[in-house]
């Protein structure tokens, strides 16, 4: 998490922090930024064939994340996922708890940094 400072405070002023109020005495004010990352997934086991593609896009909707789901040809599935480390968890667990679960054989996770490319959350089809 980065903390923002917006401010003019005389230098020989103290400045101290109400986190209630968001605000700094002397009038500056403060605010979170949130670090998002990339969460990249490869999921194996019966995992084509089985709706879960439609199943991740039907649970993204209850968090903020980004990103794409799409088939392999070497039958796994590749979830991208970007937003807040938390939020990627918390949507990782979902998604292992959720009666997709039971089709993944194994789950190899990678994070990196995000790239913001994304706008929304799609289910990205084969060309044929």
């Amino acid at each position: 998490v980065v903390v923002a400072l917006s401010w003019s405070v005389k230098t020989s002023e103290a400045v101290s922090l109400d986190p209630a109020r968001r605000e700094l005495s002397g009038g500056a004010r403060w605010f979170y930024v949130m670090k998002r990352c990339r969460m990249h997934i490869f999921y194996s086991g019966r995992v084509q064939g089985v709706g879960f593609r439609y199943s991740v896009k039907a649970l993204v909707s209850g968090f903020e994340v980004t990103g794409t789901v799409r088939n392999l040809p070497d039958g796994r599935v590749e979830l991208l996922a970007e937003g807040d480390k938390k939020e990627l968890e918390s949507f990782r667990r979902a998604i292992r708890e959720s009666e997709l679960g039971h089709f993944m054989r194994d789950e190899k996770v990678i994070w990196e940094e995000a790239t913001n490319e994304f706008r929304g959350f799609e289910i990205v089809r084969e060309k044929d």
